[in-house]
């Protein structure tokens, strides 16, 4: 494929090996080619590596948070559980929006958490709102307490953003869906692998390997639940499709 930005002439041209389409540069259809490339270079460039939330760097792309604070804010979660926690940041912001809300607690599960960043995230102000748990997301004994540290009615919500291999986050989605109440979601992020295949940094094996494909296997097999994109919550734009490292990534429990 190969994008040519006109300026003068405002339009952009669309040239693949079947055919050729010239489109104006200020339309809907423009604005989602170039997001397209703009994820991708972003990506390898490591754009998300540049934030952090509440004096914890939290490596995700800007969207994806504030679609995921929609999701909360609107299913208020008695508890939300993240796989893979890194520098805590993201761990940080659950909690943040938790305190806004007067509701919830966070729980985050790590097969290593680096001591700096343990003593970090113990000692930040929303501490009291976090419970770390050290190991692997799959490993009997850790599934085991996750499970107990939520309580009987609880509404729960999870984001597995640990190891990104369709077999790992398929493994999670076996461990903890039955954790996710009615109406909940359990999100399986960062399937934009399925499109960094090619880029430089990328891997070949990440077009088959990534969690989206997982979440498609799991919700094929789990009829209790569907891959189903978030309403926007507020849209007065032209645009529709959310700009996202989350692709097919929202699994929501419908019974």
């Amino acid at each position: 494929m190969k994008l040519t930005i006109d300026t003068t002439d405002r339009t952009l041209t669309l040239e693949t090996e079947e055919n050729r389409s010239v489109l104006g540069l200020y339309t809907k259809e423009a604005f989602e080619l170039i997001s397209q490339q703009w994820i991708k270079v972003g990506w390898d460039q490591k754009y998300p590596y540049t934030f952090s939330w509440f004096g914890r760097p939290i490596i995700q792309l800007p969207e994806d948070l504030m679609r995921i604070q929609e999701v909360i804010y609107r299913v208020r979660p008695d508890v939300i559980i993240e796989t893979g926690i890194a520098h805590g940041g993201s761990l940080i912001y659950y909690a943040s929006l938790c305190k806004a809300m007067n509701h919830g607690r966070v729980i985050g599960v790590d097969i290593e958490i680096k001591p700096e960043n343990r003593r970090a995230i113990e000692e930040h102000e929303l501490s009291k709102l976090i419970v770390l748990i050290e190991g692997s997301s799959v490993a009997p004994e850790v599934v085991q307490t996750v499970h107990s540290s939520v309580k009987p009615g609880e509404t729960t919500l999870i984001l597995l953003d640990s190891n990104h291999t369709r077999a790992h986050v398929a493994s999670e989605l076996e461990a903890y869906h039955d954790l996710v109440t009615p109406g909940s979601y359990v999100i399986a992020t960062d399937g934009v692998m399925k499109d960094l295949y090619d880029v430089p940094r990328g891997r070949q094996e990440w077009e088959s390997d990534n969690p989206a494909a997982a979440a498609i296997e799991f919700a094929k097999a789990h009829s209790e639940f569907v891959i189903e994109e978030p309403a926007l919550e507020f849209n007065e734009g032209l645009i529709t499709n959310r700009i996202t490292y989350w692709p097919s990534a929202f699994i929501r429990r419908i019974r």
